[in-house]
């Protein structure tokens, strides 16, 4: 996994800045003229709706049908939460929590700090994230400090597709694409599945843990940033392995994966309220 960190000392040593390419605009009269007819270019992914917690990174998303009224939700790694690793086949719901998230704007300023009302979802089963339910609505963010949350995408990210890993912890963006995607990824004790490969380009370390994977072209999360195999080892903490259909091993040291969030959309409903039971929820039953 990409260790969760503890202590802002390193932090301060290591911190650096990255920026996806920033995408030149038109002329103000071309753009007016040819706006019926030109296909909307990407805009350049910012720090803006990222979170930094206390030892990963993290997020504020929104699925396509959430209300500004609702809860805001910050997404993380189920290897993030402030419990501790959950174990294999362990499901947390609906648990208190009290944690804080320092909300980044676009620079990767600092604006302000969310507050969770509980850990409405971890888990390392089959995939690696957690959901916080905060205090905050999603209108009462955007108010407060002109941020909108990060917007889930609902289909399965395609090979190639052109991403950022946006680290709230670091302030910091690794750009890549997608490689492919991984059958079972396993790591230690834990399996997870279809799992995101990125590209070599995308050297995530310590502490990027959780943070959003964002499509370049829609700037839509498709991911969440969780792992990379450190040291060449074999299906041992911090160096995953990938198995195949057919049970074969093969070890890619130096390249890193996210878990994918398409599947976890269903399962959001009316007032951010997780429902495993909802139709198309793809996530793991306690």
């Amino acid at each position: 996994m990409n260790k969760p960190l503890v202590g802002a000392f390193l932090a301060a040593l290591l911190l650096g800045a990255g920026a996806a390419p920033v995408v030149a605009a038109e002329p103000a009269q071309q753009a007016q003229e040819t706006a019926s007819k030109a296909v909307p270019e990407a805009k350049a992914v910012t720090f803006a709706g990222t979170v930094a917690l206390s030892n990963c990174s993290g997020s504020v998303v929104r699925s396509p049908d959430s209300a500004p009224t609702d809860p805001a939700l910050v997404l993380s790694n189920g290897h993030c939460l402030e419990s501790g690793f959950p174990g294999p086949g362990e499901v947390v719901v609906d648990q208190p929590s009290s944690r804080t998230f320092t909300l980044l704007n676009a620079s990767g300023d600092g604006v302000g700090t969310l507050k969770a009302s509980k850990i409405a979802y971890g888990t390392m089963t089959d995939t690696d994230l957690s959901l916080y339910e905060t205090t905050s609505t999603y209108q009462q963010i955007e108010d407060s400090y002109g941020i909108q949350a990060l917007e889930l995408e609902t289909a399965h990210p395609t090979a190639g597709t052109a991403i950022t890993v946006a680290s709230g912890y670091w302030k910091r963006t690794y750009s890549c694409d997608i490689d492919g995607f991984v059958h079972q990824l396993k790591e230690g004790r834990w399996t997870w599945k279809d799992s995101v490969r990125y590209t070599p380009e995308c050297q995530t370390i310590g502490g990027t843990s959780g943070s959003p994977v964002i499509d370049d072209a829609t700037g839509k999360v498709v991911a969440v940033n969780n792992t990379g195999n450190e040291s060449g080892q074999e299906c041992t903490d911090n160096n995953p392995c990938e198995v195949d259909e057919n049970g074969e091993v093969t070890v890619r040291e130096g390249i890193n994966y996210a878990q994918q969030t398409y599947n976890m959309v269903p399962c959001i409903g009316a007032g951010s309220k997780i429902d495993l039971n909802r139709e198309g929820c793809g996530l793991p039953k306690p």
